[in-house]
């Protein structure tokens, strides 16, 4: 579960940020968001399922490694693409469809547009996924005593809700805000989009979600209640008891 939140965590911010994706619906027109949104919730997800049934104190360990997995990401990113490159390969050039025309791009330039990495977005996307993380599984681990561990689907919602609300909130005004073409509206806008996308995600996976918490409970015979944990994200992590 560490492995897959950590991949899925890098790949939707390493792939998916770096597109913006249109889609043409129905009685609604054109909808304009961030590729990464269709896989990104994915790792919501599977903190859901690392809460529900490790516990919290497990949880904020994977939060962590995901964590550093992030600022080595980038680090790797900004280093890579800084490096001087050959000249015969920056130089050379690729030719792509975009729009129905023809674009001509130098390798170093495509290669730059795709993993570079701009420091304020970095920054913002560090701090939108440490908070929204850390929400999601406090909300989930305190609603799980709350109902005594019934209606799961009350709980991965519910904290899906609170997670992804305050990632979109924190990350598009961090990003974007006194940027040129951003306007206070079309930044709330972007980010009540892209909230409902998310947890949509969260509601259309749930049965999944159901199936993965139910096989997981009876493989490992561990279902974690926190009820005697310190949530702060800087606690060492214990050995939560287990039921």
């Amino acid at each position: 579960m560490l492995v897959a939140f950590v991949v899925i965590l890098l790949l939707s911010n390493l792939i998916g940020a770096a597109k913006q994706a249109q889609v043409d619906f129905p009685l609604v027109g054109p909808v304009t968001f961030g590729a990464g949104v269709l896989f990104f919730p994915v790792s919501y997800i599977i903190g859901d399922v690392l809460t529900e049934v490790y516990g919290y104190a497990n949880a904020r360990r994977c939060i962590w490694v995901g964590f550093f997995a992030l600022l080595f990401m980038v680090l790797m990113s900004v280093v890579v693409v800084g490096i001087p490159a050959n000249p015969e390969w920056a130089l050379a050039s690729a030719t792509y469809t975009v729009a129905g025309q023809q674009v001509t791009a130098p390798n170093q330039a495509a290669y730059y547009a795709i993993f570079g990495q701009t420091p304020r977005i970095v920054f913002a996307s560090v701090c939108a996924f440490w908070a929204g993380e850390f929400i999601n599984s406090f909300v989930l681990a305190r609603m799980k005593v709350w109902t005594r561990g019934k209606h799961l689907w009350t709980r991965t919602i519910g904290s899906t809700v609170f997670g992804q609300g305050v990632d979109s909130a924190l990350f598009y005004p961090l990003a974007f805000l006194g940027v040129a073409g951003f306007t206070p509206h079309s930044i709330a806008l972007l980010a009540l989009t892209q909230w409902l996308i998310k947890t949509g995600w969260e509601v259309v996976l749930t049965p999944l979600t159901y199936a993965v918490v139910g096989w997981l409970k009876r493989r490992e015979g561990v279902d974690v209640f926190d009820s005697n944990v310190d949530f702060s994200p800087f606690a060492k992590t214990g050995r939560p008891a287990a039921t």
